[in-house]
Protein backbone atom coordinates (compact mmCIF):
# COMPACT_ATOMS: atom_id res chain seq x y z
CA UNK A 1 0.00 0.00 0.00
CA UNK A 2 0.49 3.91 0.24
CA UNK A 3 3.48 4.90 2.37
CA UNK A 4 6.43 7.53 2.10
CA UNK A 5 9.94 8.40 3.45
CA UNK A 6 11.56 11.26 4.41
CA UNK A 7 15.16 12.67 4.89
CA UNK A 8 17.37 15.03 5.55
CA UNK A 9 20.97 14.23 3.73
CA UNK A 10 24.36 16.28 3.59
CA UNK A 11 26.94 15.45 0.17
CA UNK A 12 29.75 17.80 0.01
CA UNK A 13 30.42 20.53 -3.13
CA UNK A 14 33.40 17.98 -3.99
CA UNK A 15 33.41 14.78 -4.30
CA UNK A 16 35.59 11.56 -4.96
CA UNK A 17 33.45 9.00 -5.13
CA UNK A 18 29.61 8.81 -5.89
CA UNK A 19 26.81 9.47 -3.70
CA UNK A 20 24.78 6.43 -3.36
CA UNK A 21 21.57 5.00 -1.30
CA UNK A 22 19.17 6.63 1.10
CA UNK A 23 17.01 4.18 1.68
CA UNK A 24 16.70 0.95 0.07
CA UNK A 25 14.28 -2.48 0.17
CA UNK A 26 15.27 -4.12 -2.52
CA UNK A 27 15.07 -7.85 -3.89
CA UNK A 28 17.53 -7.71 -7.24
CA UNK A 29 16.05 -12.07 -7.49
CA UNK A 30 12.95 -10.84 -7.87
CA UNK A 31 13.18 -7.44 -9.02
CA UNK A 32 10.75 -6.44 -6.08
CA UNK A 33 10.39 -3.57 -3.81
CA UNK A 34 11.73 0.19 -3.59
CA UNK A 35 14.65 2.55 -3.47
CA UNK A 36 16.03 6.28 -3.21
CA UNK A 37 18.80 6.68 -3.82
CA UNK A 38 21.49 9.93 -5.56
CA UNK A 39 22.55 8.88 -8.64
CA UNK A 40 25.86 9.26 -10.61
CA UNK A 41 26.40 7.15 -13.48
CA UNK A 42 30.37 7.84 -13.64
CA UNK A 43 32.45 6.69 -16.75
CA UNK A 44 29.16 4.84 -18.76
CA UNK A 45 31.49 4.83 -21.73
CA UNK A 46 32.11 8.55 -22.79
CA UNK A 47 29.77 10.44 -20.30
CA UNK A 48 29.15 10.49 -16.73
CA UNK A 49 25.35 10.40 -17.57
CA UNK A 50 23.76 11.11 -14.51
CA UNK A 51 25.31 13.38 -11.45
CA UNK A 52 23.38 13.94 -8.18
CA UNK A 53 20.31 13.12 -9.65
CA UNK A 54 17.92 11.58 -6.95
CA UNK A 55 16.28 8.06 -8.05
CA UNK A 56 12.89 6.95 -6.15
CA UNK A 57 11.84 3.73 -8.33
CA UNK A 58 9.64 0.98 -6.78
CA UNK A 59 9.61 -2.57 -9.04
CA UNK A 60 7.94 -5.80 -9.32
CA UNK A 61 9.34 -7.58 -11.54
CA UNK A 62 8.03 -5.39 -14.73
CA UNK A 63 9.54 -4.24 -17.88
CA UNK A 64 8.09 -2.64 -20.78
CA UNK A 65 8.42 -5.40 -23.81
CA UNK A 66 9.72 -2.60 -26.46
CA UNK A 67 11.61 0.19 -26.34
CA UNK A 68 10.38 3.46 -27.10
CA UNK A 69 11.90 5.27 -30.38
CA UNK A 70 13.19 9.29 -29.83
CA UNK A 71 14.04 9.66 -33.56
CA UNK A 72 17.46 10.03 -34.85
CA UNK A 73 18.93 13.31 -33.96
CA UNK A 74 20.55 15.13 -37.11
CA UNK A 75 22.71 13.11 -39.56
CA UNK A 76 24.54 11.12 -37.21
CA UNK A 77 25.96 7.58 -37.25
CA UNK A 78 26.86 7.35 -33.58
CA UNK A 79 25.43 8.74 -30.51
CA UNK A 80 28.27 9.13 -28.91
CA UNK A 81 27.13 10.51 -25.44
CA UNK A 82 23.68 10.94 -23.64
CA UNK A 83 23.79 13.75 -20.33
CA UNK A 84 21.32 14.71 -18.28
CA UNK A 85 21.67 18.62 -17.00
CA UNK A 86 19.52 21.11 -15.39
CA UNK A 87 16.25 18.78 -16.43
CA UNK A 88 17.29 17.90 -19.85
CA UNK A 89 18.66 15.12 -21.68
CA UNK A 90 21.81 16.03 -24.60
CA UNK A 91 23.01 14.08 -27.15
CA UNK A 92 26.51 14.45 -28.79
CA UNK A 93 27.21 13.28 -32.31
CA UNK A 94 28.96 11.79 -34.96
CA UNK A 95 28.05 13.08 -38.37
CA UNK A 96 30.52 11.59 -40.66
CA UNK A 97 29.71 13.26 -43.79
CA UNK A 98 32.18 15.95 -45.54
CA UNK A 99 30.13 18.50 -44.81
CA UNK A 100 28.77 17.76 -41.31
CA UNK A 101 30.60 17.74 -38.54
CA UNK A 102 29.39 16.65 -34.85
CA UNK A 103 26.64 18.50 -33.21
CA UNK A 104 25.48 18.81 -29.70
CA UNK A 105 21.45 18.30 -29.61
CA UNK A 106 18.74 18.72 -26.78
CA UNK A 107 16.00 16.28 -26.63
CA UNK A 108 12.07 18.20 -27.33
CA UNK A 109 10.77 15.13 -24.96
CA UNK A 110 9.31 13.18 -27.71
CA UNK A 111 11.21 12.36 -31.02
CA UNK A 112 12.55 15.46 -31.89
CA UNK A 113 15.53 17.16 -31.17
CA UNK A 114 17.00 20.62 -31.54
CA UNK A 115 20.38 21.04 -32.94
CA UNK A 116 22.51 23.02 -30.50
CA UNK A 117 25.59 23.59 -33.01
CA UNK A 118 29.16 22.62 -34.15
CA UNK A 119 31.73 23.09 -31.60
CA UNK A 120 34.40 22.73 -34.34
CA UNK A 121 34.18 21.04 -37.64
CA UNK A 122 35.45 17.76 -36.83
CA UNK A 123 33.28 14.91 -37.15
CA UNK A 124 32.52 14.36 -33.67
CA UNK A 125 31.29 15.91 -30.50
CA UNK A 126 32.45 12.56 -28.03
CA UNK A 127 32.23 13.84 -24.67
CA UNK A 128 29.97 16.08 -22.98
CA UNK A 129 30.10 17.08 -19.01
CA UNK A 130 28.04 18.80 -16.38
CA UNK A 131 30.61 20.93 -14.11
CA UNK A 132 29.66 24.00 -12.18
CA UNK A 133 26.25 23.75 -13.75
CA UNK A 134 27.44 24.44 -17.39
CA UNK A 135 28.07 21.68 -20.22
CA UNK A 136 31.28 20.80 -21.36
CA UNK A 137 32.07 19.32 -24.51
CA UNK A 138 35.03 17.22 -25.96
CA UNK A 139 35.78 16.96 -29.53
CA UNK A 140 37.29 14.26 -31.62
CA UNK A 141 38.23 13.57 -34.94
CA UNK A 142 36.55 9.62 -34.82
CA UNK A 143 38.03 6.64 -37.29
CA UNK A 144 35.03 4.83 -38.11
CA UNK A 145 36.75 2.00 -38.95
CA UNK A 146 36.97 1.08 -35.61
CA UNK A 147 33.00 0.73 -35.77
CA UNK A 148 33.99 -1.58 -40.27
CA UNK A 149 32.11 1.65 -41.11
CA UNK A 150 33.42 3.74 -44.12
CA UNK A 151 35.88 6.43 -43.03
CA UNK A 152 35.10 10.09 -42.51
CA UNK A 153 36.18 12.09 -45.53
CA UNK A 154 36.27 14.70 -42.89
CA UNK A 155 39.78 15.26 -41.67
CA UNK A 156 39.50 17.82 -39.44
CA UNK A 157 40.68 17.41 -36.04
CA UNK A 158 38.90 17.52 -32.88
CA UNK A 159 41.08 17.08 -29.25
CA UNK A 160 39.49 20.78 -28.08
CA UNK A 161 36.88 21.17 -25.48
CA UNK A 162 34.29 24.01 -25.38
CA UNK A 163 31.88 25.22 -22.97
CA UNK A 164 28.11 26.13 -23.83
CA UNK A 165 26.82 29.47 -24.01
CA UNK A 166 23.33 29.18 -24.88
CA UNK A 167 21.47 29.15 -28.80
CA UNK A 168 24.26 27.79 -31.08
CA UNK A 169 27.09 29.54 -29.48
CA UNK A 170 30.44 27.39 -28.08
CA UNK A 171 33.36 29.47 -25.95
CA UNK A 172 37.09 27.66 -27.06
CA UNK A 173 38.42 26.31 -23.72
CA UNK A 174 42.06 25.13 -25.45
CA UNK A 175 43.18 22.02 -27.41
CA UNK A 176 44.34 19.05 -25.33
CA UNK A 177 47.94 18.38 -26.12
CA UNK A 178 48.89 16.80 -28.95
CA UNK A 179 44.91 15.24 -28.97
CA UNK A 180 43.66 15.00 -32.10
CA UNK A 181 39.77 13.19 -30.37
CA UNK A 182 39.20 12.75 -27.05
CA UNK A 183 37.13 10.00 -25.10
CA UNK A 184 35.81 10.60 -21.40
CA UNK A 185 35.34 13.37 -19.02
CA UNK A 186 34.92 13.37 -15.18
CA UNK A 187 34.69 15.52 -12.61
CA UNK A 188 36.96 15.07 -9.40
CA UNK A 189 37.70 16.76 -6.14
CA UNK A 190 35.50 19.48 -8.19
CA UNK A 191 37.92 19.40 -11.21
CA UNK A 192 37.08 18.80 -14.71
CA UNK A 193 38.84 16.07 -16.56
CA UNK A 194 39.14 14.62 -20.11
CA UNK A 195 41.08 11.87 -21.57
CA UNK A 196 42.52 11.50 -24.88
CA UNK A 197 41.26 8.82 -27.26
CA UNK A 198 43.89 6.99 -29.85
CA UNK A 199 47.06 9.39 -28.20
CA UNK A 200 47.70 8.73 -24.34
CA UNK A 201 46.94 11.55 -21.93
CA UNK A 202 44.80 12.50 -19.31
CA UNK A 203 44.08 16.61 -19.07
CA UNK A 204 43.22 18.45 -16.14
CA UNK A 205 41.29 21.74 -16.75
CA UNK A 206 43.23 25.26 -14.56
CA UNK A 207 40.81 27.47 -16.22
CA UNK A 208 40.78 29.68 -19.27
CA UNK A 209 42.36 27.90 -22.00
CA UNK A 210 44.70 25.97 -19.57
CA UNK A 211 45.10 22.38 -19.34
CA UNK A 212 47.86 20.12 -17.23
CA UNK A 213 48.43 16.72 -18.11
CA UNK A 214 48.38 14.43 -15.78
CA UNK A 215 49.73 11.79 -18.18
CA UNK A 216 48.92 7.58 -17.88
CA UNK A 217 50.46 4.83 -16.50
CA UNK A 218 53.50 4.10 -18.22
CA UNK A 219 52.08 5.69 -21.44
CA UNK A 220 49.24 3.55 -21.81
CA UNK A 221 46.00 5.37 -23.41
CA UNK A 222 42.84 5.68 -21.39
CA UNK A 223 39.33 5.78 -21.88
CA UNK A 224 36.17 6.06 -19.89
CA UNK A 225 36.83 7.81 -16.57
CA UNK A 226 34.92 7.27 -13.32
CA UNK A 227 34.93 8.32 -9.59
CA UNK A 228 35.19 6.09 -6.82
CA UNK A 229 36.31 5.39 -3.86
CA UNK A 230 38.62 8.40 -3.53
CA UNK A 231 40.28 8.15 -7.17
CA UNK A 232 39.80 7.86 -11.05
CA UNK A 233 39.68 4.60 -12.38
CA UNK A 234 40.24 4.79 -16.01
CA UNK A 235 39.98 1.77 -18.76
CA UNK A 236 42.05 0.80 -21.43
CA UNK A 237 42.91 1.12 -25.38
CA UNK A 238 45.89 -0.75 -25.38
CA UNK A 239 45.47 -3.84 -23.31
CA UNK A 240 42.57 -4.36 -21.08
CA UNK A 241 43.67 -3.09 -18.09
CA UNK A 242 42.01 -0.41 -15.10
CA UNK A 243 44.11 2.07 -14.00
CA UNK A 244 43.76 4.40 -10.89
CA UNK A 245 44.59 7.92 -10.38
CA UNK A 246 45.00 9.71 -6.99
CA UNK A 247 45.34 13.33 -8.33
CA UNK A 248 49.56 12.56 -7.60
CA UNK A 249 50.64 9.18 -9.77
CA UNK A 250 48.82 6.07 -11.61
CA UNK A 251 48.26 2.71 -10.48
CA UNK A 252 47.58 -0.58 -12.20
CA UNK A 253 45.24 -2.60 -11.15
CA UNK A 254 45.78 -6.02 -13.59
CA UNK A 255 44.53 -6.94 -16.95
CA UNK A 256 40.61 -8.17 -16.87
CA UNK A 257 40.18 -11.57 -17.99
CA UNK A 258 41.05 -12.45 -21.88
CA UNK A 259 40.37 -9.45 -22.83
CA UNK A 260 41.80 -6.50 -25.38
CA UNK A 261 40.00 -3.55 -24.28
CA UNK A 262 38.26 -2.68 -20.94
CA UNK A 263 35.31 0.09 -22.09
CA UNK A 264 32.44 1.35 -19.40
CA UNK A 265 32.06 1.11 -15.73
CA UNK A 266 29.59 1.78 -13.56
CA UNK A 267 29.60 0.96 -9.32
CA UNK A 268 26.51 -1.17 -8.54
CA UNK A 269 26.27 -2.49 -5.01
CA UNK A 270 29.19 -1.01 -3.58
CA UNK A 271 31.74 -2.08 -6.52
CA UNK A 272 33.09 -1.02 -9.64
CA UNK A 273 32.16 -2.86 -12.31
CA UNK A 274 34.04 -2.71 -15.94
CA UNK A 275 33.08 -3.93 -19.47
CA UNK A 276 35.11 -5.38 -22.26
CA UNK A 277 36.50 -6.84 -25.78
CA UNK A 278 36.40 -9.09 -27.21
CA UNK A 279 34.68 -11.70 -24.78
CA UNK A 280 31.32 -9.42 -24.48
CA UNK A 281 31.74 -9.90 -20.24
CA UNK A 282 31.84 -7.74 -17.54
CA UNK A 283 34.08 -8.03 -14.87
CA UNK A 284 33.32 -6.82 -10.61
CA UNK A 285 36.44 -5.40 -8.63
CA UNK A 286 37.76 -7.13 -5.75
CA UNK A 287 40.57 -5.65 -3.45
CA UNK A 288 39.57 -7.76 -0.50
CA UNK A 289 43.36 -9.23 -1.01
CA UNK A 290 46.67 -8.63 -1.20
CA UNK A 291 45.98 -8.04 -5.40
CA UNK A 292 43.39 -6.36 -6.84
CA UNK A 293 41.56 -9.43 -8.53
CA UNK A 294 38.83 -9.10 -11.47
CA UNK A 295 35.31 -11.84 -10.72
CA UNK A 296 33.98 -12.68 -14.12
CA UNK A 297 30.15 -11.91 -13.48
CA UNK A 298 29.49 -12.91 -16.39
CA UNK A 299 28.92 -12.61 -20.52
CA UNK A 300 25.93 -10.89 -22.16
CA UNK A 301 24.71 -13.63 -24.97
CA UNK A 302 27.21 -14.66 -26.85
CA UNK A 303 28.28 -10.95 -27.85
CA UNK A 304 32.10 -9.70 -28.81
CA UNK A 305 31.93 -6.29 -26.90
CA UNK A 306 30.03 -5.04 -23.58
CA UNK A 307 29.98 -1.55 -23.67
CA UNK A 308 28.21 1.39 -21.94
CA UNK A 309 27.32 0.08 -17.73
CA UNK A 310 24.44 2.05 -16.21
CA UNK A 311 22.49 1.49 -12.82
CA UNK A 312 18.86 1.90 -13.14
CA UNK A 313 16.11 1.62 -10.91
CA UNK A 314 18.01 -1.23 -8.59
CA UNK A 315 19.30 -3.11 -11.87
CA UNK A 316 22.67 -2.80 -13.87
CA UNK A 317 22.19 -2.70 -17.35
CA UNK A 318 24.61 -2.47 -20.43
CA UNK A 319 25.13 -2.47 -24.15
CA UNK A 320 26.55 -4.60 -26.86
CA UNK A 321 28.51 -4.86 -30.43
CA UNK A 322 27.98 -6.46 -32.63
CA UNK A 323 24.32 -6.96 -32.28
CA UNK A 324 23.50 -3.57 -30.52
CA UNK A 325 21.54 -5.56 -27.82
CA UNK A 326 21.15 -4.27 -24.00
CA UNK A 327 21.27 -6.38 -21.42
CA UNK A 328 20.21 -6.52 -17.40
CA UNK A 329 22.28 -7.95 -14.99
CA UNK A 330 20.24 -10.34 -13.05
CA UNK A 331 23.05 -11.69 -10.53
CA UNK A 332 25.76 -14.32 -10.21
CA UNK A 333 26.56 -14.72 -13.65
CA UNK A 334 23.24 -14.17 -15.82
CA UNK A 335 22.21 -11.37 -18.22
CA UNK A 336 19.14 -11.29 -19.80
CA UNK A 337 18.23 -9.14 -22.84
CA UNK A 338 15.69 -6.45 -23.30
CA UNK A 339 16.11 -6.59 -27.23
CA UNK A 340 18.20 -5.78 -29.81
CA UNK A 341 18.10 -1.89 -30.23
CA UNK A 342 19.36 -1.28 -33.93
CA UNK A 343 18.92 -3.78 -36.85
CA UNK A 344 20.70 -1.72 -39.67
CA UNK A 345 20.62 -4.16 -42.29
CA UNK A 346 24.37 -5.40 -44.04
CA UNK A 347 26.47 -3.73 -41.21
CA UNK A 348 29.29 -5.89 -39.54
CA UNK A 349 28.95 -4.02 -36.14
CA UNK A 350 25.86 -2.44 -33.98
CA UNK A 351 26.73 -0.66 -30.87
CA UNK A 352 24.43 0.15 -27.86
CA UNK A 353 26.51 2.60 -26.74
CA UNK A 354 25.56 5.42 -24.61
CA UNK A 355 23.21 5.31 -21.72
CA UNK A 356 21.82 7.92 -19.04
CA UNK A 357 18.64 7.45 -16.85
CA UNK A 358 15.88 10.16 -17.47
CA UNK A 359 12.53 11.27 -16.45
CA UNK A 360 12.53 7.43 -14.87
CA UNK A 361 13.30 5.89 -18.03
CA UNK A 362 16.60 4.59 -19.57
CA UNK A 363 17.25 5.16 -22.48
CA UNK A 364 20.07 4.57 -25.13
CA UNK A 365 22.09 5.88 -27.85
CA UNK A 366 23.20 3.86 -31.12
CA UNK A 367 25.39 3.16 -34.06
CA UNK A 368 25.23 3.02 -37.26
CA UNK A 369 21.36 3.99 -37.42
CA UNK A 370 22.23 7.05 -34.98
CA UNK A 371 18.74 6.88 -33.31
CA UNK A 372 17.76 6.86 -29.24
CA UNK A 373 15.70 4.72 -27.46
CA UNK A 374 14.32 4.46 -24.02
CA UNK A 375 12.37 1.59 -22.17
CA UNK A 376 10.85 1.75 -18.39
CA UNK A 377 11.33 -0.69 -15.53
CA UNK A 378 8.95 -0.63 -13.44
CA UNK A 379 8.19 2.88 -12.10
CA UNK A 380 10.22 5.83 -11.02
CA UNK A 381 10.50 9.21 -10.42
CA UNK A 382 13.84 11.08 -11.29
CA UNK A 383 15.24 14.98 -10.51
CA UNK A 384 17.16 14.96 -13.56
CA UNK A 385 18.55 18.43 -11.82
CA UNK A 386 22.15 18.16 -9.57
CA UNK A 387 20.85 18.27 -6.18
CA UNK A 388 22.78 20.94 -4.41
CA UNK A 389 25.62 20.06 -1.51
CA UNK A 390 25.23 20.60 1.60
CA UNK A 391 21.80 19.85 4.28
CA UNK A 392 18.49 19.18 1.79
CA UNK A 393 15.47 17.53 2.81
CA UNK A 394 14.13 14.86 0.19
CA UNK A 395 10.73 13.01 0.62
CA UNK A 396 9.32 10.49 -2.02
CA UNK A 397 5.56 8.97 -1.81
CA UNK A 398 4.25 5.88 -2.76
CA UNK A 399 0.65 7.18 -3.43
CA UNK A 400 -1.80 4.21 -4.48
CA UNK A 401 -1.60 4.68 -7.93
CA UNK A 402 1.33 7.55 -8.23
CA UNK A 403 4.95 8.39 -7.29
CA UNK A 404 5.61 11.57 -6.06
CA UNK A 405 9.51 12.79 -4.94
CA UNK A 406 10.13 16.17 -3.60
CA UNK A 407 13.70 18.14 -2.77
CA UNK A 408 13.28 20.73 -0.08
CA UNK A 409 9.38 20.77 0.00
CA UNK A 410 8.69 21.21 -3.48
CA UNK A 411 7.35 18.31 -5.53
CA UNK A 412 9.96 18.13 -8.76
CA UNK A 413 8.52 15.07 -10.25
CA UNK A 414 5.79 12.56 -10.44
CA UNK A 415 5.18 9.46 -12.53
CA UNK A 416 2.49 8.63 -14.79
CA UNK A 417 -0.37 6.84 -13.25
CA UNK A 418 -0.43 3.00 -12.41
CA UNK A 419 -2.22 0.24 -11.66
CA UNK A 420 -1.47 -0.19 -7.72
CA UNK A 421 -2.40 -3.84 -7.97
CA UNK A 422 0.59 -4.42 -10.06
CA UNK A 423 3.03 -3.19 -7.48
CA UNK A 424 3.00 -5.50 -4.62
CA UNK A 425 6.83 -4.41 -3.07
CA UNK A 426 6.77 -7.06 -0.65
CA UNK A 427 9.68 -8.85 -0.55
CA UNK A 428 12.29 -10.70 2.42
CA UNK A 429 15.49 -8.22 1.81
CA UNK A 430 15.47 -5.98 5.24
CA UNK A 431 15.29 -2.64 5.14
CA UNK A 432 18.67 -0.78 4.32
CA UNK A 433 19.59 2.99 5.14
CA UNK A 434 22.54 4.36 3.70
CA UNK A 435 23.05 1.42 1.53
CA UNK A 436 21.30 -0.46 -1.38
CA UNK A 437 21.99 -1.57 -5.31
CA UNK A 438 24.09 1.73 -6.13
CA UNK A 439 26.60 2.23 -3.68
CA UNK A 440 26.94 2.83 0.28
CA UNK A 441 25.47 6.31 1.33
CA UNK A 442 28.82 9.11 0.69
CA UNK A 443 27.70 12.20 3.41
CA UNK A 444 25.26 12.57 6.36
CA UNK A 445 21.89 11.74 7.38
CA UNK A 446 19.38 13.02 9.99
CA UNK A 447 15.74 12.17 11.01
CA UNK A 448 14.95 9.58 8.38
CA UNK A 449 11.47 8.65 8.64
CA UNK A 450 8.97 5.97 7.22
CA UNK A 451 5.39 6.68 7.09
CA UNK A 452 2.79 3.79 6.25
CA UNK A 453 0.32 6.61 4.51
CA UNK A 454 0.99 9.08 1.23
CA UNK A 455 2.14 12.35 2.52
CA UNK A 456 0.38 15.48 1.13
CA UNK A 457 1.96 18.17 -0.41
CA UNK A 458 1.75 20.24 2.49
CA UNK A 459 2.62 17.48 5.13
CA UNK A 460 6.07 17.50 2.72
CA UNK A 461 6.47 20.94 3.16
CA UNK A 462 5.54 21.23 7.14
CA UNK A 463 8.34 17.89 7.10
CA UNK A 464 10.97 20.11 5.26
CA UNK A 465 10.61 23.22 7.35
CA UNK A 466 12.04 21.32 10.46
Amino acid sequence: GPFSISAWVHTARSLDDVLGDVVSKFDPARRTGFQLSIKNNVGVTNTSANYRHVHFGIDNGRVETSWTDHGRPGNNMYVFSLLVHRGRLYAGTCEPGIKDAGHVYEFDGKSGWKDLGTPDRSNAVSTLCSFGGEIYAGTTKYRLAGSSLPESPNLTKGGRVYKYMGGKTWKHLGKLGEAESLYGSVVYRNRLYFSALYSPGLFRYDGGTKWTNCGTFEGKRVESLAVYNGAIYATGFDEAGVYRYDGDGWEHLGIVGKNTQTYGFAVYRGDLHVSSWPTGSVFRMDESGEKTKWEFVGRLGMEKESMPLAVYNGMMYSGTLPLGEVFRFDGGKKWTSLGRIDTTPNVRYRRAWSMAVYRGRLFAGVLPSGRVKSIEAGKSVTSDVELPSGWVHLAAVRGADQLKLYIDGKKVAESPRFKASQFDLGNRIPLAVGRGQHDYFNGSMSDVRFYRRALSDADVKQISRK
